[in-house]
Order: structure tokens, then C-alpha cells, then sequence
């Protein structure tokens, strides 16, 4: 008898898993250009507030007797890489990883302006199979791209993995509004005025239709924490951000 082929969701279609990657990096190869810009736009700049809170929970040190170093997954244009390494004065290393090559581009483009270049690097790579050694990382984020990754579960073990012990996880992520009469606005902003945004910004508002549809798609902010759980972390937390717009996720590796 033959075995069924393993499936995911894309937006609101269901794909064969090994599909998904492929059909997620053609998603960002298009806005890559754009993609700070559609976030500004999109969010009206609060995408900002939101990973500055990330970074302020993180907290990185701005001293110590060893490099504290940073794991910054699918951190593409390395908004969130620039501003860890910032917070810590320039003490900690901040590894920008993404599967997207053009995202990496833009983003070390980018950096050759920072405030503190040299502590920034950028590496192609999946995030269910990371190219780095156990316990190498002090922390591990992940800002609005763990929902885009095919096998969540491994990307989540691999996070443990490569985390040393007493290190952090923390994942930004949307979520699902749950404010009353605020849910039927954002639901309706979603679906009438971010793809045709998206097409008038990038000139397709396909990737954007995808955008809105996996966010649905995604766990709710309990389900998620138990899958952080499941994956070997400890003290897993979840803040919910703008009437839950968006949640942080936090857990520690014990």
C-alpha cells in the first residue's frame, strides 16, 4: 500500500511538506527589497515596538569574560541582529541566519552601516537542520518566521540543541486577536488592504495574501508554548502584544 504523503499548510492550501520550503523562499525572493518597508506599512511602525521588546526582555549584557553570542533565525534583513547588538554596546555576536540568500543580501548590505558591523555575520541555512555545534548559542530568536518553517517540532529541537545550557529562546510571533469588535477590524484590515498594499509596494500581492493566511494557520499562543515544551525547554512563558496582534514567546533551556 502506499504511504501518503506527509502534508502542511501553505496559506489555506495543504502541500506535500518538502513543498513548502520551496514555495516560502519564491514568497520572499519577491519582497525581499521591500520586506522592512511592507512591515512598516503594514504594522504602521509598531513591528519596531514589538522587537524592541523582545530585545529588552533578552536583555544582552554589555560586558563579561566570554562572548555572548546570538542565534538570530530567519533574521533575513537583520533588523532584530542590529538591534541586540546595539542594546549590548557592541558586546555580543549576533549570527543573522536565513534560509533566503536575497534576504541575507539586503541585510548585509545593510549592516555595512551599522554602529557595529564586525559583530554581525550572516549565514544561509535551514533552521531544521542548523549548520552549528551543540550548546554554541547563549540565545536563540526568532522574529515572525518560525510560522513559515514546514517542521516546526525540529526547528524548535534544533533551537535546543544549538542553545548552551541557561539559554534563552524567545519567539515573536502573530497571534490571534482577541479583543472584541478589534478582532473584526484587524480581520477585515487583513483581507482588504494588506495584499492590494502588497501588490502596490512590491507589485504582487500574492506573498502577501500568503502572509495574512499563515498567521491563521498558525497555533494559538497556548498551543505553541506546548510545542516549546515539548522540544525540551523550561519555564515557557507567552506575552500577548497589541490586544494579542502579536505574542513573545519565552522559554529557557535548563
Amino acid at each position: 500500500m502506499t504511504q501518503s504523503p506527509e502534508t502542511t499548510h501553505f496559506g489555506d492550501r495543504t502541500v506535500a511538506i518538502e513543498d513548502k520550503q520551496g514555495l516560502v523562499n519564491a514568497v520572499f525572493h519577491q519582497v525581499a527589497g521591500r520586506y522592512d518597508l511592507m512591515n512598516d506599512l503594514m504594522s504602521f511602525g509598531v513591528h519596531r515596538l514589538w522587537k524592541d521588546a523582545m530585545v529588552a526582555e533578552l536583555a544582552p549584557p554589555k560586558g563579561g569574560t566570554r562572548p555572548y553570542r546570538v542565534l538570530d533565525m530567519a533574521g533575513g534583513t537583520g533588523d532584530v541582529a542590529e538591534r541586540i547588538v546595539n542594546a549590548s554596546v557592541g558586546y555580543a555576536e549576533a549570527v543573522v541566519c536565513d534560509i533566503n540568500a536575497d534576504m541575507l543580501r539586503v541585510g548585509e548590505e545593510r549592516a555595512k552601516s551599522w554602529r557595529f558591523p564586525a559583530q554581525v555575520s550572516f549565514v544561509e541555512a535551514n533552521a531544521e537542520d542548523l549548520p552549528f555545534a551543540d550548546a554554541s548559542f547563549d540565545a536563540y530568536t526568532i522574529a515572525f518566521g518560525i510560522r513559515n518553517v514546514p517542521r516546526i517540532a525540529r526547528a524548535l529541537a534544533e533551537a535546543h540543541r544549538v542553545l548552551k545550557r541557561g539559554g534563552r529562546l524567545l519567539v515573536l510571533e502573530f497571534s490571534a486577536v482577541d479583543v472584541p469588535g478589534f478582532d473584526a477590524v484587524y480581520r477585515s484590515f487583513s483581507d482588504r488592504v494588506i495584499p492590494p498594499m502588497g501588490r502596490l509596494v512590491t507589485g504582487d500581492a500574492q506573498p502577501y495574501q500568503y502572509l495574512v493566511e499563515s498567521i491563521r494557520k498558525f497555533p494559538t499562543p497556548e498551543a505553541f508554548s506546548a510545542m516549546i515544551g515539548e522540544a525540551g525547554f523550561r519555564r515557557v512563558v507567552h506575552t500577548p502584544l497589541t490586544g494579542n496582534i502579536a505574542a513573545l514567546h519565552s522559554a529557557w533551556k535548563i
